[in-house]
């Protein structure tokens, strides 16, 4: 850390050891395989990931993807930064972001925050379009994309409970201490939109608007809004066709796939010592993410993509974001975790919804935390909308800060 002056960027660009990519492949080579259930049909996902995609995956990972290739066209393609921060109660922290500055005198800071099994990649389609629109008239924004310390190429904490409360005070100091910006706007899903969440509760005389593609909250108390409550219990009557399939949906992740959110939320060590040194074993256990989350009927993931994506995790070993899931629960308090999925935000909000989201839950239980001012339901897209579909949230972001609302809040 004592390279890096505070608040002093320094340009940064992706390298994998070629030790590390030849070791790689001796693991995929000795890999040893499950066998599948001879009762479970090919398309039938619900044991966990399948062994003969895995297997072909594996082998392109191994014979065909060429990642120095990938490594060139990240290191072209984004202006990539590390920085010393200081962050009130936890000292100073190396962030790694990109920093996309436009041309247009007008343009709006925007930070775009992305989640778990995430990277700052996430965002890559939205660079150009956001920054320099085709058209004179349409907005545009400087966009700056940190990485979650310990996803990617961002450092990873040294001490436990750096969770997303954490994260947004680093983003923010990042936003007005390092790059100078006095007030700017945020985007995030998943970890992404909590920690934004938290941006904007923390630091409302910064975050003049607030964009989420899904936000996560429970049903408000019945005692504060019983009309809502009321709703949900009648919901086969009141509910709409789309929230009565949303509901279902969430039911079934948190009953049915939500076990990886346990795990690494209580023993992320132990699960790091597999994964960190398995290149099948992380492989599998975020191809299933990447199956059951993207919408498969609109958007099929390449294998460059994919794979790009699994070495975002590889490249350190996969444990700081597992143990981001331990600190995110060790938060207590306001603005803690805890608080987060009910805590009210005030600063305007925008929210895109994406059919193939895991959480959606409906819009009168969202309007119990956030001061929604923009609101679109999509017909396609699910938890990876920045790479699924990025045409629709560029669209959106435009819309969002287009509002009049939001305009006088950059003006205040």
């Amino acid at each position: 850390m004592a390279e890096f002056a505070l608040n002093k960027p320094v340009p940064y660009s992706i390298h994998v050891d070629d030790e590390l990519l030849e070791v790689t492949k001796q693991k995929l080579a000795l890999a040893r395989y499950p066998e599948e259930l001879g009762d479970v049909g090919d398309d039938d996902w619900d044991q966990g990931a399948k062994v003969k995609e895995v297997q072909r995956l594996a082998d392109y990972w191994r014979n065909g993807f060429d990642w120095k290739t990938q490594e060139k066209a990240i290191n072209e393609e984004f202006n990539s930064f590390k920085v010393r921060v200081d962050v009130p109660n936890d000292g100073s922290i190396v962030l790694h972001y990109a920093h996309h500055v436009s041309s247009r005198p007008n343009a709006i800071p925007l930070l775009i925050s992305h989640g778990w099994p995430g990277s700052f990649l996430e965002s890559r389609k939205l660079l150009g379009p956001l920054t320099e629109p085709s058209h004179p008239a349409t907005q545009a924004f400087h966009v700056v994309i940190p990485s979650i310390p310990g996803y990617g190429p961002g450092d990873a904490p040294t001490t436990s409970g750096f969770g997303p409360a954490h994260t947004a005070r680093a983003f923010t100091h990042l936003m007005v201490d390092a790059l100078g910006y006095k007030h700017f706007g945020t985007s995030g899903g998943d970890w992404g939109s909590l920690i934004t969440r938290s941006m904007a509760k923390q630091y409302p005389q910064y975050v003049r608007a607030s964009h989420h593609n899904g936000m996560f909250c429970g049903p408000p108390p019945w005692y504060k809004v019983p009309l809502v409550l009321g709703r949900l219990a009648l919901s086969s009557y009141l509910y709409s066709e789309k929230e009565r399939e949303a509901l279902k949906k969430m039911w079934h992740y948190l009953q049915e796939e939500g076990g990886y959110m346990k795990i690494q939320s209580t023993r992320p060590q132990s699960l790091g010592f597999g994964l960190g040194d398995s290149p099948i074993g992380l492989l599998a256990w975020l191809v299933e993410k990447y199956h059951n989350w993207v919408d498969l009927e609109h958007y099929q993931m390449p294998d460059d993509e994919l794979l790009t994506f699994v070495m975002m995790h590889w490249m350190r070993g996969p444990t700081p974001g597992f143990r981001y899931y331990k600190a995110a629960w060790q938060e207590i308090g306001d603005p803690g975790l805890n608080k987060a999925f009910t805590t009210y935000i005030n600063t305007p909000v925008g929210v895109s919804i994406f059919p193939k989201e895991v959480i959606n839950p409906p819009r009168d239980w969202m309007s119990h935390v956030a001061n929604i001012q923009f609101w679109k339901e999509h017909t396609s897209g699910g938890h990876f909308p920045n790479v699924e579909c990025p045409a629709n949230v560029v669209d959106d972001l435009r819309q969002f800060f287009a509002l009049n609302i939001v305009k006088v809040a950059f003006k205040e």
